[in-house]
């Protein structure tokens, strides 16, 4: 009797809830289509292409499941003026922002819980916008920013921060992908797919198979790696071969 009524209060309560406050559970990306991985501008994907990833400052690919990217661990070059007035969330060292070269992005400070509850408070915003703008998934790129941090972060504070975000992201319906650091089985910390750049180069494809079975997305930008993943998972997981540059008219070959 007591379940009962728990039950019919339950369902009560979701049908006073309005329409928007009902949030579907996070799909996984489709297994059987080709990716293209369009970070550099957004452009017409062909009718093989069923997943597409774009800047959370785009719109969404009409007909095609959307994955949003969320520079999530690491600050963009254009938005210095917004993070230098949360300047204590970005980190430093001897008062100088932690710099990862290959790309002129500042390093987010994740040593401490409250900095990691705040950092997620600002990127769980972009993620609920990309929800809102009819994305099905988020990229949280920078995973791994603890190995460019010149030994002030450690991959504990990484993947504290990392379990935070994709709670956000669950809580407004999308999917969450690993972004790289094959070694990590981030399904632990409840991420349900990976995109992985250049795991054929690496020969480490089959580490993130191991964490995901097939929802593994790869994205090679040499030839010669593309060929090989092509040849090795070619027939089990999608893979791109891109620019590195991501621009619109840049190359594009798929398996």
């Amino acid at each position: 009797m007591v379940r009962l009524v728990a039950f019919l209060c339950v369902g009560l309560l979701t049908w006073l809830l309005p329409a928007s406050a009902v949030v579907a559970e996070p799909e996984p990306p489709p297994l059987v289509t080709d990716l293209d991985y369009q970070l550099g501008g957004a452009s017409r994907p062909p009718a093989q292409v069923g997943i597409v990833v774009r800047d959370r400052h785009a719109s969404p690919a009409p007909g095609r499941y959307n994955i949003c990217y969320v520079n999530a661990f690491q600050t963009q070059p254009a938005a210095a003026g917004f993070w230098r007035s949360h300047w204590r969330l970005v980190l430093k060292r001897d008062g100088v922002p932690v710099v990862d070269e290959a790309w002129g992005e500042w390093l987010l400070d994740l040593r401490t819980a409250a900095k990691r509850t705040d950092l997620a408070r600002i990127v769980g915003r972009w993620i609920a916008r990309c929800a809102e703008d009819g994305f099905d998934a988020v990229e949280l790129d920078n995973l791994d920013s603890w190995s460019r941090s010149t030994g002030l972060l450690t991959r504990a504070q990484n993947k504290a921060y990392a379990r935070l975000l994709v709670a956000r992201a669950h809580r407004v319906g999308l999917a969450v992908a690993q972004k790289n650091w094959a070694e990590w089985d981030g399904s632990t910390a409840g991420f349900d797919f990976a995109i992985a750049e250049e795991c054929g180069r690496w020969r480490e494809c089959g580490r993130y198979v191991a964490h995901y079975g097939r929802r593994v997305l790869v994205v090679e930008y040499r030839l010669v790696d593309f060929r090989f993943t092509c040849t090795r998972w070619g027939s089990r997981l999608p893979v791109v071969l891109r620019d590195l540059a991501l621009t619109p008219d840049g190359v594009h070959r798929w398996c």
